[in-house]
């Protein structure tokens, strides 16, 4: 239950004073001193007003983009950007500030430069002009394109084409890695999830051994685990098919190279590459069927530990729910806000996998099976897809609407269409897709029809 994709300012910047692999310092600045300390660095403070705001678009907009793509932390390394001009641009830390730059800073640091159609902040190479000639932006060019009349806009035009946008008011957030924080895999759910399908969906275009996962909906499945193990085979990495921070990063430094988002003329990144479909995060007041599955783990994890209270919420995210959570979260270490998050998720889920691994064989006797911790999609075929027919094929004998199923194993066409219709009939979404509220349902509708047991939540 991941976080947004959107470009946004970082509150702070670390800086490398030196090249990359330098043994130097890094230091924190807020990103306004940071991009005044660059512009007192890098132009001059008598030119021209327009000459200086292009400028300070394009260094506010280079940086951007660094802190966007990860550029040095998906290589490894602990800071954002560097102060070497021969791979970013100058930062002299601890000089003095330029008045009239400063105040041009205050008024535009939070805009920044895009292609249009796209959305990641524009690669903006720039270089003087006289000593060093580029494909970008020419400092010194900047300024006699001001004495002609230019608007800072039109220089932009000129030297990045008339298809660029700019950005204005972007959200000012604390820069933090994109990496969840946990490692994550088959069956897992989110929008992290989607944003890795989407990845290696187009790193496969380049290397076509990594196969396509279609669709990429979110859902951590079979065809996800042999993307990600393949992934990691190519580029060196253990084939465990898990994401943890280390394939997380090297599937982002790929993306970002067949991407071409550091290139001046790279492809760019679309909305629809980004677009979150997940809820980024569970709290109190929040409904459906993200909080029915949050239920169902949390009561499961409740019936085997004492100190986590049982709720019956009712797909609501009540205030009993919320006490739930923060119980789970003292419990486990985490900070007891009550807040369901990406990483809470993910440890929910781990300590439910745990419980159920653990089960003693036989636990549930001739009653359902407990949900076995992941998403059944069709096309699947193993012991729990045909655990799944016999609730189905059982509710299907005895409620007319349910189409009644054969019990092979396989979730094909017929398994699906009885999955949709008895989701329809009891108020879910008809996805045909089984998660933990489908299977909670089918397991409590099964064991009311085979044993009279009462159905609850």
């Amino acid at each position: 239950m991941p976080s947004a994709n959107l470009p946004f300012i970082p509150e702070r910047i670390v800086v490398h004073l030196g090249t990359p692999q330098s043994n130097a310092e890094n230091v924190s600045v807020t990103f306004p001193d940071y991009i005044k300390n660059v512009a007192s660095s890098e132009i001059f403070p008598t030119w021209p007003e327009a000459a200086l705001r292009a400028n300070i678009y394009v260094q506010i907009t280079f940086a951007l983009n660094r802190v966007y793509t990860e550029w040095y932390r998906s290589r490894g390394y602990n800071f954002d950007i560097t102060n070497s001009t021969q791979y970013d641009q100058a930062f002299v830390y601890g000089r003095d500030i330029f008045n009239n730059i400063s105040r041009i800073v205050d008024e535009i640091f939070n805009n920044y430069i895009v292609r249009r159609g796209s959305v990641e902040p524009l690669f903006t190479m720039f270089c003087n002009g006289t000593t060093v000639t580029c494909d970008g932006l020419s400092q010194w060019g900047t300024v006699t394109l001001a004495n002609r009349g230019y608007t800072p806009y039109e220089i932009l035009q000129y030297y990045y084409g008339n298809d660029i946008d700019i950005v204005y008011n972007a959200p000012i957030s604390p820069n933090i890695p994109s990496y969840p924080g946990t490692a994550f895999g088959f069956g897992s759910s989110g929008n992290e999830v989607r944003t890795i399908q989407v990845e290696l969906n187009r790193i496969g275009n380049n290397y076509p051994a990594i196969p396509k996962i279609v669709p990429a909906n979110g859902l951590y499945g079979e065809s996800t685990v042999e993307a990600v193990k393949t992934f990691q085979g190519v580029f060196g990495l253990p084939q465990t098919g898990i994401i943890n921070k280390s394939t997380w990063y090297q599937i982002k430094y790929i993306f970002t190279a067949v991407k071409g988002l550091s290139e001046l003329n790279g492809e760019g990144l679309t909305r629809e590459e980004i677009e979150n479909t997940f809820q980024t995060e569970l709290k109190r007041g929040n409904y459906g069927q993200n909080v029915r599955s949050l239920a169902y783990y949390l009561n499961t994890i409740a019936y085997f530990n004492p100190e986590i209270p049982t709720v019956n919420s009712g797909g609501v995210f009540n205030e009993a729910m919320e006490e739930q959570v923060k119980a789970f979260e003292r419990f486990y270490g985490l900070n007891p806000d009550g807040i369901v998050d990406f990483r809470t998720w993910q440890l929910i889920s781990k300590i439910y996998t745990d419980i159920l691994n653990n089960l003693p064989e036989g636990y549930e006797g001739a009653t359902a099976a407990l949900y076995p911790g992941y998403n059944l999609t069709p096309g699947m075929r193993n012991d729990d897809v045909r655990e799944m027919q016999i609730y189905l094929r059982t509710i299907g004998q005895n409620i007319a609407a349910v189409p009644t199923v054969d019990v092979t194993g396989y979730f094909g066409a017929e398994t699906e269409n009885a999955v949709i219709a008895f989701q329809r009939l009891y108020g879910l979404v008809p996805s045909g897709i089984v998660g933990s509220p489908t299977w909670d349902a089918l397991a409590k509708e099964y064991n009311y029809i085979r044993f009279g047991t009462e159905r609850t939540g």
